[in-house]
């Protein structure tokens, strides 16, 4: 038997809120039995939903943090929000872990202000997990700080480590520092001053890796600042929609393609699943003390059940505890 997860889920997150994030709780518990479930939200919405099932409770709020607003005013005039309750519920115990597929900006400023950081983290960063050619690979920061220091960057090594290690069991994570090469003189001053602190300091430090390496999986953890790691996965996101669309197209151009794409089709319907971003379900908030994952605006009922599920995961494995380790003693 797995260990019980008690996640808090914001039913108000999302552009299809609540209607959506309704029917992916209800599909999260019906494959976690383990699984127990906080909804914040309106009470006409959170107190019939769960009556529903005994795993299954209700804190009713009377706020709602709009995807427009200003994240951290938000989060500090709208204390009785879904997203800051449900912040405030992991943080006085009451819950594990915290999902919500509504405003990033919000959840990552009701996270970092009410959960608080790890002690020794100075900013927490947003992690991708990018489809690579033979098993997932941790991209971070994907758009938390658009600015850092060489410091910064070692910490997110360390954390997007612990995130491989602890979420997707890879046990000794390549790590590798995004640039514009190999060479240890490449890139900014930045990147130069990173790659000689993470060859000191961060174990399982390969070097450089260049964007190619991204999608081909050669390291496990991709570092890099938020603004490269933000236009890096959407330019990954953007690419692999096109392909698809345009694959889409050619296959059904003649009697002749189409054939051909009934050949195909298995593989191909694979391969898109392998890349389909609902199903990773949201993106980790790491450094924070508490366990955030943040999902897409646009997810749908699949994507919000494999968020708060990888929001379960990481609760299991002890994801918290693993960053403080790591960041209170860093390998040299």
């Amino acid at each position: 038997m797995a260990r019980i997860a008690t996640v808090v889920v914001d039913v108000m997150g999302g552009d299809h809120a609540p209607d959506v994030v309704v029917t992916g709780v209800r599909t999260a518990l019906e494959h976690d039995p383990d699984l127990r479930i906080v909804l914040t939200g309106p009470a006409d919405v959170v107190i019939p939903l769960a009556e529903e099932s005994d795993r299954l409770s209700a804190v009713p709020t009377t706020e709602v943090i709009a995807m427009d607003e200003h994240p951290a005013t938000a989060v500090r005039s709208k204390k009785d929000s879904s997203i800051v309750v449900g912040c405030r519920l992991v943080r006085e115990g009451h819950a594990d872990g915290f999902f919500s597929a509504g405003s990033t900006g919000a959840c990552m400023a009701a996270a970092t202000l009410v959960m608080g950081r790890i002690r020794g983290i100075s900013r927490p960063a947003i992690a991708a997990i990018i489809p690579a050619s033979d098993r997932p690979s941790v991209l971070l920061d994907v758009g938390a700080n658009a600015d850092c220091k060489a410091g910064n960057l070692v910490q997110f090594a360390h954390m997007g480590s612990a995130y491989a290690r602890a979420v997707l069991d890879i046990a000794e994570p390549r790590v590798g520092l995004l640039n514009i090469g190999e060479e240890p003189t490449k890139g900014s001053a930045l990147a130069q001053e990173a790659h000689a602190l993470m060859v000191e300091q961060v174990s399982g430090f390969v070097g450089n890796v260049e964007g190619r390496d991204v999608p081909a999986g050669t390291v496990d953890v991709i570092v890099t600042d938020g603004f490269t790691g933000n236009v890096a996965l959407k330019v990954l996101e953007g690419l692999a929609a096109s392909l698809f669309a345009r694959i889409r197209d050619v296959m059904t151009a003649s009697f002749a393609t189409t054939m051909a794409a009934a050949v195909l089709k298995p593989g191909l319907t694979e391969l898109k699943r392998r890349i389909d971003p609902e199903v990773h379900g949201g993106a980790p908030l790491l450094g924070v003390d508490g366990v955030c994952v943040i999902g897409h605006g646009s997810s749908g009922p699949k994507a919000i059940a494999n968020g708060v599920h990888a929001c379960a995961r990481a609760v299991r494995a002890g994801l918290t505890d693993m960053i403080a380790e790591a960041v209170a003693t860093p390998d040299a």
